[in-house]
């Protein structure tokens, strides 16, 4: 589905959070890649599950005519500096709920990027009869966490020693879901 193009001043950035077009799908391929080397926060190492152009272009051509789907990116002078999707699950039982992702260059990290990315997706959601987001954090990520649960999320449940990282110790993952009756 797409949204509206919106605008942010902050810290002294100007960028702005828009849907994802086709033509994004070279510098999202870029960026992914990038940011999964950048973060131990993402579920990839650097180079796994890699996505090529034409896999984000098939990828955003469906989120586009999904109506439970809706994928933005953040940009900052036309490049590309964080992006998010919200996933609907077609099955009739599922239907109420999306899974939400989201990941910003670390750059760019302290401008609000992936609150904002959130609180549009949330906006989105609440105004398309979704019902209950849901999304998963790694137990570390302290600000991530503190961030959702401000904007409604509440902790579901824990995936115990979910993840190992690279100090070689396994970490649990956080499931969150923001229900909006």
């Amino acid at each position: 589905m797409l949204t509206s193009t919106q605008q942010f001043y902050v810290n002294g950035l100007n960028y702005t959070i828009r849907s994802a077009r086709e033509k994004d799908a070279g510098q999202l391929s870029e960026v992914r890649l990038q940011i999964d080397g950048e973060t131990e926060n993402m579920d990839r190492e650097r180079g796994e599950a890699f996505i090529d152009p034409a896999g984000f272009e098939q990828i955003i051509k469906t989120d586009t005519e999904q109506p439970r789907n809706l994928f933005l990116v953040a940009t900052v002078q036309d490049r590309i500096v964080g992006f998010s999707r919200c996933e609907g699950v077609y099955l009739k039982r599922f239907s109420h709920k999306v899974e939400f992702g989201v990941c910003v260059l670390k750059e760019f990290w302290g401008y609000g990027i992936g609150k904002n990315l959130l609180k549009e997706s949330i906006t989105w959601a609440d105004a398309n009869g979704i019902k209950k987001m849901t999304l998963n954090v790694l137990e570390t990520n302290d600000k991530a966490v503190e961030l959702y649960k401000r904007l409604g999320f509440e902790v579901e449940g824990i995936l115990k020693n979910d993840k190992i990282l690279s100090d070689g110790n396994y970490y649990n993952t956080i499931v969150m879901g923001r229900f909006n009756a």
